[in-house]
């Protein structure tokens, strides 16, 4: 059986890294929502993606496939594989929905303040653009999800 850990909370709250050092801790593989929404108005799109093709066919004893969405095609690209038995934290908007934590072991929500979640993305990221439309998607998703209260963990800050 897969050991499954997600990593959410809204964009620009530490995810990335904290990923990192939990694949470390959990001896397995980062899977970055980044990598399944299609395009930026996608949250829901990819959180769906992430369930049916990675989270489900692990919790299940089954390898996973998936293919990764490049951004700059605007099409999905290479494909990607777990196979049975891997263990898996998957990191990003969306990736803590009801469905995907009935089945996860471990469930993170990173809790950090707009401020500070805006600057940090928009120095990774650039132009603003597209964050009021991405904050909208967050909005829906985390009221419809109730994804905080879903979390066996609640981080500040990274």
């Amino acid at each position: 059986m897969s050991r499954i850990w997600l990593l959410d909370g809204r964009s620009g709250s530490g995810k990335t890294v904290l990923a990192d050092a939990l694949a470390v801790e959990l001896g397995g593989t980062v899977v970055h929502m980044d990598d399944l929404y299609p395009g930026w108005g996608g949250l829901d799109a990819g959180s769906a993606y992430a369930l049916e093709r990675i989270v489900l066919p692990l919790s299940r004893g089954e390898g996973a496939e998936w293919r990764r969405w490049d951004w700059a095609a605007d099409a999905r690209a290479e494909q990607h594989r777990l196979p049975a038995g891997s263990a898996l934290v998957l990191e990003g908007c969306g990736a803590l929905s009801r469905a995907a934590a009935a089945v996860a072991e471990r469930a993170i929500w990173l809790e950090c303040d707009e401020r500070t979640r805006r600057a940090r993305a928009l120095a990774r990221d650039g132009a603003d653009d597209w964050w009021e439309a991405w904050r909208d998607q967050e909005d829906a998703f985390y009221a419809r999800e109730t994804s905080a209260a879903l979390a066996s963990e609640v981080r500040g800050c990274r």
